[in-house]
């Protein structure tokens, strides 16, 4: 398992890498490519300048300064390097040569189509294979000018190549030095996590007690883990309730199922009366009352735990529901009287109506009906029903033996009874369900209750 999860974070951590490097060589790339790509189109258009200048000075040294044409012709072929320097050629609008650098190599090749499209644009920039080459329009002393002017931009090439290898170098040097990088700042980056990941392979369901360490509570892996703790919390807590849970229902069935074994072992052990068996059949259904009983809470206790999300709620009215609780309450205790009080007149139906679940808020308000009649000498207990805009407000009251100050905490415990068990029969969980089951429906349950005298529960719910 810990290898397993190694290798899963050495794989984001190799993803965070990789994300990081690539997006850097992406950046990088567009960069270089937007610096190469000016610079060589600012050669284009300085060599193209640099050109049109040079055709200018010929024009002039040879039609102001009246310099001979074979002088310049001289100039130009002892000048070194003359093949990569700039050739001028220089016509008439009627496409009569008047001078030219080099007849011989004529790196142009001008034609008569071309000088008239110099002559109409005034201005031509081309390329004549790897050479740059420009036309004007020259205007002298009232007359009209055709001066080309190419040349191989030597020198800007070889510039633009040693950008171009600069760049290529230096975008592979730091492609390498950025993914070192990236490495160690995702190494760094995942470290709390490697950490995390340690802490929580040492937590088993035998030490849920532990905690992962917290780091320092702002950033995103200290909210992962106040997270993780919380979670561990919920599991501590529910194993607790669970193992508590296991303890108190084992003990809860085995006194009923030994008290059944026992009356059967003594009963068969050698004959006995009618009468006798009589009394050992009904003990017998005592316990196995009390066991159905058991059962049917622990159900009802289930329903009442599960997922908020897998109970059906429907708009259901309290008064309604009261009385299916009264009804079946007397039908199962006949000897029970129960009497329900409206203290306002019920004007709305939204005004006595919850949005909830029906069978469980039953079980409720049975569980606290019954509850109040058992405890109670005379079996009776009553229902005052109010309202508000907000909610309503259900007040179970007897005149019972009452709870002890000091029980009031535990009574919606699972499985805890008062020291009114040897007042009345019962398993422990009725109020505790009661609780999950009101707090379900966003409700509260209180309690108010004085020895001797008697208990009060207070159910408030809201409306739908």
């Amino acid at each position: 398992m810990g290898l397993s999860l190694q290798k899963k974070k050495m794989t984001i951590r190799n993803k965070l890498t990789f994300l990081f490097t690539g997006s850097i060589a992406v950046l990088l790339l567009a960069f270089a490519l937007v610096v190469y790509f000016s610079f060589s189109e600012n050669r284009e258009r300085e060599y193209y300048s640099s050109l049109r200048h040079t055709a200018i000075i010929k024009a002039n040294l040879l039609l102001d300064a009246k310099i001979q044409p074979r002088v310049l012709q001289l100039i130009y072929k002892n000048s070194p390097n003359s093949f990569f320097q700039e050739e001028v050629a220089i016509y008439d609008t009627s496409f009569h040569l008047l001078y030219h650098d080099a007849v011989e190599i004529d790196k142009v090749k001008e034609t008569r189509q071309m000088i008239d499209e110099i002559v109409a644009k005034k201005q031509i920039k081309f390329y004549q294979g790897e050479m740059q080459a420009v036309g004007i329009l020259y205007h002298h002393n009232d007359k009209d000018y055709v001066i080309t002017s190419a040349a191989n931009d030597q020198s800007g090439y070889a510039k633009l190549r040693n950008l171009k290898y600069t760049l290529i170098i230096a975008f592979f040097v730091a492609i390498i030095l950025i993914y070192i990088s990236g490495h160690i700042f995702a190494s760094k980056a995942l470290k709390p996590v490697s950490d995390l990941i340690d802490e929580v392979e040492e937590i088993t369901a035998t030490n849920l007690d532990l905690r992962v360490k917290e780091g320092n509570g702002k950033d995103e892996i200290a909210e992962l883990a106040v997270t993780f703790n919380a979670m561990l919390n919920r599991l501590e807590n529910s194993f607790d309730a669970q193992k508590e849970f296991v303890s108190n229902i084992s003990h809860e069935l085995r006194t009923p199922i030994t008290a059944m074994l026992t009356e059967f072992q003594v009963t068969v052990e050698k004959e006995r009366s009618n009468e006798f068996y009589k009394d050992a059949i009904h003990h017998a259904i005592s316990d196995t009352q009390k066991l159905v009983r058991l059962s049917n809470s622990l159900l009802d206790l289930a329903k009442a735990n599960y997922d908020h999300t897998e109970i059906s709620f429907k708009e259901i009215r309290l008064d309604e529901i009261l009385l299916d609780a009264r009804n079946d309450a007397i039908h199962d205790h006949p000897e029970f009287k129960i009497s329900i009080i409206f203290e306002q007149e019920i004007e709305d139906d939204d005004f006595i109506s919850v949005l909830g679940n029906e069978y469980l808020l039953k079980v409720a308000f049975m569980n606290l009906i019954e509850n109040g009649c058992k405890f109670s000498e005379q079996k009776m207990a009553s229902v005052a029903i109010t309202y508000f805009k907000d909610k309503t407000i259900l007040r179970f009251q007897d005149q019972g033996i009452g709870i002890r100050e000091d029980e009031v905490p535990k009574i919606f415990h699972a499985f805890y009874r008062a020291g009114d068990k040897k007042f009345a029969g019962g398993n422990g969980i009725g109020l505790s369900l009661t609780k999950k089951i009101i707090e379900l429906h966003k409700g509260t349950i209180a309690v108010h209750s004085q020895p001797g005298i008697g208990t009060t529960f207070t159910v408030e719910l809201p409306h739908v």
